[in-house]
């Protein structure tokens, strides 16, 4: 993975993160931070699974950009619907 394919990805997932916490409505129970890092960590992991299926031989493609964006989507969506939620006994 190339230096600006880690900074793609860093970016990537900083601004997924942003807008997952901007598109719920209301107050929400999940931290800034945990959602920037979710982001985060999803982006980087599209940007490895990127590379393992090949996808990135010929540099950052937007084949690449769009599996980061799609991981980090579903990371942000998956923490920020099913955290902070309890049930009622």
């Amino acid at each position: 993975m190339s230096a600006t394919g880690i900074a793609a990805a860093v970016v990537v997932g900083l601004v997924v993160g942003t807008l997952g916490r901007l598109a719920g409505p209301g107050r929400q129970r999940v931290p800034v931070w945990l959602t920037l890092a979710v982001g985060l960590t999803a982006a980087l992991l599209g940007a490895i699974v990127s590379r393992l299926v090949g996808i990135d031989s010929d540099g950052y493609t937007l084949r690449q950009l769009i599996v980061q964006v799609g991981l980090a989507g579903v990371g942000v969506a998956l923490v920020v619907g099913t955290a902070g939620h309890r049930s009622e006994p």
